[in-house]
């Protein structure tokens, strides 16, 4: 046992470990950079066949990996791409991180888990560590990956190879909190399985941290986002308190804001979006079910939040209501389609809801977004508007869902004849106006 872990941690020590990454998304690919900065070369498997191209061009498609950071590993040899799976007899190394959404019912979509563990099984050999970083529910590396990796092995997990499970914590768009130094919680199969998977991990990324098992390392991602979603899910219902009462919602979150301890901001919006928030609570919330245990803060809150967009629809009738115009038949700009401002990502995002529920009201929908050139994305087949200026004085109503700061926000009032503002972008402008509503 203690030889092949020995040899192996030595092997990555030395940084003559071979890596492969599996699914080269937003996760993999800053990883497979992260882990070429410290030396290792490093194989994506994706099967995409445009993306493994790419990535063999040196060209990124993630937003977070510049073409200069992954053409200097391209050119050095330290990363390509491929479709072949077979390329695992020579890997030492895997971190497996494919997606993981919900189905149309709800419920966890772990083909992609599957898959991957189906893919490396016939080449599973002795000496290697395999992690998983897909969001999932607790139990799933221990009861789903590893035995799909041994069905057909005689390899003793812990002994003949080690497995772990470490969340990702990707946070599109940001510089101050990256790959490298956003502290990683490890937790493995076994004690060996940590102490490997840690020594690899501790090579190319600022702080690792141990955790007993992989369930909790499971549990603690889901913990992280369940805090959020459920915090986000209350000051949205805030919002809508406070519009009954006549209060500003922003006001009273920057006010409360203040206060220098029992206290964390948390903003209202018109719904939640990105890979992670609207989705992992829901897995954690799916394995107690059939635990015969009802989450109901996770329940509740997915309820307030999936209901936002209704609310911001809404909003937009009494916007249109004030200059006696009727949703049907309006021209609405929806000002921003990513999920976060200054990013290029629209995965779960909110404004792809309230495109859909315009649509259903009889509203004429554009949108204009400077980090979305286009959408082809749950039926919406729309191109962004080139003209910011123009496109404001054609429509009747302008909807802020997201607040990229490229935008001219001032212009848009002086053009606009009336804005909803879902994200409090024209914040100096008292709620009195009346061109401006705001969520």
């Amino acid at each position: 046992m203690y030889m092949v872990k020995d040899e192996l941690v030595q092997l990555i020590q030395r940084k003559h470990a071979n890596i492969a990454i599996i699914g080269m998304g937003y996760v993999g690919l800053p990883l497979a950079v992260t882990f070429a900065n410290a030396g290792f070369a490093v194989t994506g498997i994706d099967p995409d066949d445009a993306k493994c191209e790419m990535i063999n061009r040196g060209e990124s498609y993630i937003q977070d990996v510049t073409n200069a950071q992954l053409r200097k590993h391209t050119e050095a040899g330290r990363i390509r791409a491929t479709t072949d799976y077979s390329v695992l007899n020579e890997i030492d190394a895997i971190s497996i991180c494919v997606p993981t959404p919900l189905r149309k019912t709800g419920d966890p979509d772990m083909s992609f888990i599957a898959s991957a563990a189906k893919g490396i099984a016939p080449y599973l050999h002795r000496g290697m560590v395999i992690v998983l970083e897909s969001s999932t529910y607790p139990g799933t590396t221990r009861e789903m990956v590893l035995p799909t990796l041994i069905e057909d092995s005689e390899l003793v997990v812990g002994e003949d190879f080690f497995l772990a499970f470490s969340p990702e914590r990707v946070d599109p768009g940001r510089t101050d909190w990256t790959t490298y130094n956003t502290p990683k919680v490890l937790g493995g199969i076994t004690p060996a399985c940590t102490e490997v998977a840690s020594a690899w991990y501790s090579i190319a990324l600022e702080t690792v941290v141990p955790v007993s098992t992989s369930e909790v390392a499971e549990m603690t991602k889901l913990l992280e986002n369940t805090f959020r979603m459920v915090n986000i899910s209350m000051v949205n219902e805030l919002a809508i308190m406070c519009d009954r009462l006549g209060i500003d919602v922003w006001e009273v979150v920057d006010a409360a804001a203040t206060k220098p301890f029992g206290f964390m901001k948390f903003t209202p919006g018109p719904g939640l979006g990105g890979h992670c928030i609207p989705v992992d609570p829901l897995y954690l919330s799916w394995k107690m079910k059939s635990l015969n245990f009802t989450a109901r803060f996770i329940d509740l809150a997915s309820e307030i939040d999936s209901n936002m967009p209704r609310y911001v629809i809404g909003k937009i009738q009494d916007a249109l209501n004030r200059f006696k115009k009727a949703m049907n038949g309006s021209k609405v700009l929806v000002l921003g389609v990513a999920y976060k401002p200054n990013i290029n990502d629209i995965r779960e995002s909110p404004a792809l809801d309230v495109i859909h529920l315009l649509q259903e009201k009889g509203a004429i929908v554009s949108y204009y977004d400077p980090h979305v050139p286009s959408l082809d994305k749950d039926g919406i087949v729309m191109e962004s508007e080139k003209d910011l200026a123009a496109a404001v004085e054609a429509s009747d109503c302008v909807a802020i869902i997201t607040n990229h700061s490229k935008v001219d926000y001032q212009m848009v009032l002086e053009k606009a004849v009336v804005v909803f503002d879902a994200r409090n972008a024209l914040k100096d402008v008292p709620r009195s106006e009346m061109k401006v509503v705001k969520l």
